[in-house]
């Protein structure tokens, strides 16, 4: 296998060539299909599928999960032994890419022994590639996120990235009639939000329900960024498997602290 760092020009060079002959011609101009559970599917999302499937097994011959392949395929992959396999999403926000909203990514991470060890999101819009390996620190084109604007952050200061669709009744309310932070956002592409939390650009984020592929390169970018990411329930969100995660983050420890209280007091 090649060196992590070449992986990562490798698969980088690979989502922005996806984005310039697949997902940039067809922005705004497709036709949308609804899948089985009610979610967006676009002919980008399956082409893209098609062609990020088969250039990544050229670079590691380990079997490619995505959302756009059948449950027991899914589970099939997630069951192998040793647990290696690419976790992709080719096109995550589809509903902002089919209506023409500029916020959408490619996701790529590659789990190696149930670990993911290398991460890529590619936000072809901004033309802007996230990237971290188990052993490197995030950097966004080439260049390491400075973390030091993200030490001593107060909960009262920071912008809220918060995702209300899916949240649960009490908590929705609580937010809206006491808001523990200076503003809110709420943009719709799960991988894409990690990566904003990890450039300091949002400073806290709260998510209901999450997939495998939503999370799993988001998650090693923002903690190689100095971030943190947990469940609800304080547990640990990658766990290898299919089930919906609840999502908590902040871009460093004192402001996730801080976040778990307000949630805890509630």
């Amino acid at each position: 296998m090649a060196p992590k760092m070449t992986l990562i020009r490798s698969i980088s060079s690979l989502a922005k060539i996806i984005s310039a002959e697949i997902l940039l011609p067809n922005f705004a101009k497709v036709k949308v299909d609804l899948k089985a559970d009610g979610s967006w599917l676009t002919v980008a999302d399956t082409l893209a599928h098609q062609k990020l499937t088969k250039q990544l097994t050229k670079l590691v011959n380990y079997p490619v999960l995505s959302e756009e392949l059948d449950r027991p395929t899914q589970q099939q992959i997630l069951q192998s032994k040793p647990l290696n396999y690419w976790c992709v999403d080719p096109l995550d926000g589809t509903s902002n890419f089919a209506q023409g909203i500029p916020y959408w990514c490619t996701s790529i991470a590659l789990i190696e022994s149930g670990k993911v060890v290398l991460a890529v999101v590619y936000d072809p819009n901004r033309d802007e590639c996230f990237a971290a390996s188990e052993s490197s620190k995030t950097t966004l084109n080439g260049v390491e996120i400075d973390q030091l604007t993200k030490a001593n952050a107060s909960l009262q200061s920071a912008m809220g990235l918060i995702d209300f669709k899916r949240l649960n009744k009490q908590k929705a309310l609580a937010l809206v009639s006491n808001p523990p932070y200076r503003s809110q956002r709420s943009f719709g592409a799960s991988a894409l939000d990690f990566c904003w939390i990890a450039a300091n650009r949002c400073q806290v984020y709260l998510h209901g329900q999450q997939k495998l592929w939503d999370y799993a390169a988001g998650l090693l970018i923002l903690k190689n960024s100095g971030g943190c990411a947990q469940t609800f329930d304080q547990q640990a969100i990658f766990q290898n498997d299919l089930p919906s995660k609840t999502v908590l983050a902040a871009t460093e420890p004192s402001l996730m602290k801080q976040w778990n209280n307000y949630f805890r007091s509630i």
